[in-house]
């Protein structure tokens, strides 16, 4: 699977960002309502509530921002120009190579 993440992860990194600076407006809101609510300020329930609702929506977000993130950083970790660096076959073959140039010394 080729991916090209050159804009793709840059734009997934942002919307991360963004997501999460509303989860912490929203949670500050829902901070506010609720120390309205319990100054005596009924009207401010139906604030808190849908303050939950949201910082509940932007928790998912949240988290299916930063899986989406981790995802595509394990596809393209060890990746270069479209093939996946074998370290454990490179470590065989400098140990291989290793061994013949203490056989030959």
């Amino acid at each position: 699977m080729n991916m090209d993440l050159s804009l793709g992860d840059a734009s997934q990194v942002d919307l991360l960002a963004e997501t999460e600076r509303l989860y912490r407006e929203v949670a500050e809101e829902l901070a506010m309502a609720t120390r309205r609510v319990s100054e005596g300020d009924i009207g401010e329930v139906g604030n808190a509530v849908r303050a939950v609702k949201e910082l509940r929506a932007a928790f998912g977000m949240v988290m299916d921002e930063r899986t989406r993130v981790e995802k595509l950083r394990k596809q393209t970790g060890g990746v270069i120009g479209g093939t996946r660096l074998d370290l454990d076959a490179a470590r065989d073959e400098i140990g291989r190579r290793l061994a013949c140039l203490r056989d030959a010394g």
